[in-house]
């Protein structure tokens, strides 16, 4: 059972920044993807930043140009720069951990992040 444990939400007014981080009970190296998902009141989960096999990191559009998703393979770490906060990113964001040959598909407890003045 991998567990996946996230940290680095709180409250942020509008225009700063937060930095989350998700720590893995295994390595992430062969990972088939790997990052952060958000779920806000009332809508449904959706994915914000995702490391995959196949290349470089997705973006959500509404993420692009303020958040960057990074790694420490060497940490099992996973981390999203969340920079220029909105109201509209208050959710709770939750890390993904996907190891297809292993049949991992695990999900961290989810941090919450509020943006408000």
């Amino acid at each position: 059972q991998v567990q996946l444990v996230e940290s680095g939400g709180g409250l942020a007014q509008p225009g700063g920044s937060l930095r989350l981080s998700c720590t893995a009970s295994r390595s992430i190296f062969s990972s088939n993807g790997m990052g952060w998902y958000r779920q806000a009141p009332g809508k449904e989960r959706e994915s914000v930043a995702v490391f995959t096999s196949g290349g470089g990191p997705i973006y959500a559009d509404s993420v692009k140009g303020r958040f960057t998703i990074s790694r420490d393979n060497a940490k099992n770490t996973v981390y999203l720069q969340m920079n220029s906060l909105k109201p509209e990113d208050t959710a709770v964001y939750y890390c993904n951990l996907k190891i297809l040959w292993a049949k991992i598909d695990a999900w961290g407890q989810g941090t919450q992040v509020t943006v408000s003045s």
